[in-house]
């Protein structure tokens, strides 16, 4: 079973820079269509980034231009680059690989990790 863990977070001001670290078990890195999401108290996760097998990018309006994704596979690791932090990206962040249902969307493949906490103050 692959088990996933996001670090990397923090308390930041506005303006700051922070980068995250997702690590799993197993190598899926190289074949995975990969991903971040994050949370904010009860409500519905966000799909902020993702990044393909083949190493193609696509991010959240909301975060466009100030995040970064990226994946190195032979540590097995992806990474989010977040420049320019405002109060509202303030979230727990998550990461996962992902598929695509026509009538869901973008659905997680794997269980939850703990997730990492971002906390932009103004």
């Amino acid at each position: 079973q692959v088990q996933l863990v996001e670090s990397g977070g923090g308390a930041v001001q506005a303006g700051g820079s922070l980068k995250l670290s997702c690590g799993a078990s197993g190598t899926i890195f190289s074949i995975s269509h990969m991903c971040w999401y994050r949370q904010v108290a009860v409500k519905q996760r966000e799909l902020v980034a993702r990044i393909t097998s083949g190493g193609s990018t696509n991010f959240a309006d909301a975060v466009k231009g100030r995040f970064t994704i990226s994946r190195d596979n032979t540590k097995n690791t992806m990474y989010l680059q977040m420049n320019s932090l405002q109060p509202e990206d303030t979230a727990v962040y998550y990461c996962n690989a992902i598929r695509l249902s026509t009538l869901a969307g973008w659905v997680p493949i794997y269980s939850w990790g703990q997730g990492t906490q971002v906390t932009v103050s103004s």
